[in-house]
């Protein structure tokens, strides 16, 4: 791993850490969400159905575990749940369209704490850092663009619906 790489991931986690949002709420029903749930439902689309487990793995937890938030977000009427016809035994997700209104409401950064995080820098660093960023963000999207929205790394392989 290079040292730029290293550094990237060793800068990331303390952005999100400071910034990220601890819980989502709907404006409509008043449901609660965590943090956790909110990233499910970033993850899901309305009309691209993702399986289960591929989801569970690219969070990082086990089937059994996203199973439970799934079930709550099934509940609250935010995801919906449906086997695949080419094989029964895979369970698909969709974001709904309640889901789909939540998940755009909301950022995984809270803007009032990343616009402290900016006020503490001056202008000229704060200049730096958003066009580093931006170059960081178009990199991401043309890696992203390049691989496809099935690609399959090492770790995620067998488990992509195809």
């Amino acid at each position: 791993m290079s040292d730029d790489a290293r550094k990237l991931l060793d800068f990331y986690p303390k952005i999100y850490f400071a910034c990220h949002t601890r819980h989502v709420r709907d404006p409509k029903t008043e449901a609660v969400l965590t943090s956790n749930q909110a990233s499910i439902l970033d993850h899901l689309d309305v009309d691209q159905p993702m399986n289960l487990n591929s989801l569970a793995c690219h969070m990082g937890v086990t089937a059994a575990t996203m199973s439970i938030g799934v079930d709550r977000l099934v509940g609250l009427g935010y995801i919906s749940r449906e086997r695949s016809e080419r094989d029964r035994r895979q369970v698909l997700l969709l974001l709904t369209p309640s889901g789909k209104t939540l998940s755009e409401a909301h950022s995984v950064l809270d803007i009032e704490r990343v616009q402290g995080m900016l006020d503490m820098m001056s202008p000229e660093q704060r200049e730096r850092g958003l066009d580093g960023l931006e170059l960081i963000a178009k990199a991401a999207e043309e890696y992203f663009a390049m691989r496809g929205p099935g690609w399959k790394d090492s770790e995620h392989e067998g488990n992509q619906e195809e």
